[in-house]
């Protein structure tokens, strides 16, 4: 990492228009984990939400024995090779018979490093809906549903899906945000960690060394809130080697508004404005002094206009 704080402010400035960079150190977790391989320690699962013109969604049937003749989104599993964007549009292609296009990542979900779903906006370019003269392994039809008529669906989990497609139609919650094409070896969180302090002030979290090893957090006086994912690094190409993700993740430090001390008893606490101090000799605090980028910055904290990554434990 470079130790300039002027380049510094260049790579967040990077990172907050939605773009990415090689991932080339991972301070904590990395020694614990093993490269991301498809098929034997993650699985990445892409779910398409589309919509015609008169906002039905673009529903599938499924040939699947433990849930057949249910409906569901077009989805699923993201194989060996393919981008998430390529099995996005192979999994509509063979289970709705249309091709398609992402329009941007609606919201990311999570149970772990190990499954990752991947929930896109998208619009049909071409094909036709598929009927079930056509009916196959993938799927036995699809149709478009309006949301009103009685389905039998194979799971609830989706409705929140779509009214999310719905509200980003109606009033984009976040920036087109779409996979860049950066490979990565592991499963790996990029950090832009934040500290609003007094009067607009603003610091940023840095690493100033390389050998690093894992911390404790001493911060029980603070809230970490993720605000969102910036974007998102994924290649795909090598099996083994680069199918791994990065997300680029905007967190924000606040204080808690009930202090306790480390036995968990309530003690009176004034906000001095400043970040806490850092425990840890190879990190460091450091205050945001370009005046567009703490703008910048500022809005990103306030509004969280990025796109959602939820835990599903």
């Amino acid at each position: 990492q470079d130790s300039d704080p002027t380049v510094r402010e260049e790579q967040v400035e990077r990172l907050l228009s939605g773009q990415g960079s090689e991932v080339t150190v991972c301070d904590v977790g990395l020694e614990q984990s093993k490269p991301a391989t498809l098929r034997k320690n993650v699985t990445y699962i892409v779910c398409a939400v589309i919509f015609n013109e008169k906002e039905e969604v673009l529903m599938v049937q499924e040939a699947k024995p433990d849930c057949y003749k249910q409906w569901y989104l077009p989805a699923g599993r993201v194989e060996v090779g393919e981008s998430l964007e390529e099995a996005m549009k192979r999994e509509v292609k063979e289970e709705a018979g249309f091709e398609s296009e992402p329009v941007t990542l609606l919201l990311i979900q999570e149970q772990g490093p190990q499954w990752i779903r991947f929930i896109f906006l998208a619009k049909v370019t071409g094909g036709s809906l598929k009927s079930l003269s056509a009916a196959d392994q993938e799927s036995l039809q699809a149709s478009w549903w309006d949301r009103q008529s009685e389905l039998q669906l194979r799971g609830r989990d989706i409705l929140r899906l779509i009214e999310s497609g719905l509200k980003y139609r109606l009033s984009p919650g976040h920036p087109v945000t779409l996979p860049l094409d950066l490979s990565c070896r592991h499963v790996v969180q990029r950090l832009v960690l934040v500290f609003v302090g007094a009067e607009e002030h603003i610091w940023v979290l840095l690493i100033r060394g390389a050998k690093l090893t894992p911390m404790q957090s001493a911060y029980y006086d603070h809230d970490v809130n993720t605000l969102g994912v910036l974007s998102l690094q994924h290649n795909g190409r090598q099996h083994g080697k680069t199918d791994g993700v990065c997300f680029n993740t905007l967190v924000a430090l606040t204080p808690d508004h009930v202090q306790r001390d480390e036995d968990g008893r309530k003690v009176e606490w004034t906000p001095t404005g400043q970040p806490p101090r850092v425990e840890h000799p190879c990190y460091v605090w450091h205050e945001v002094q370009k005046q567009t980028l703490r703008e910048k910055l500022l809005e990103k904290t306030r509004n969280a206009a990025l796109v959602p990554i939820h835990s599903l434990y």
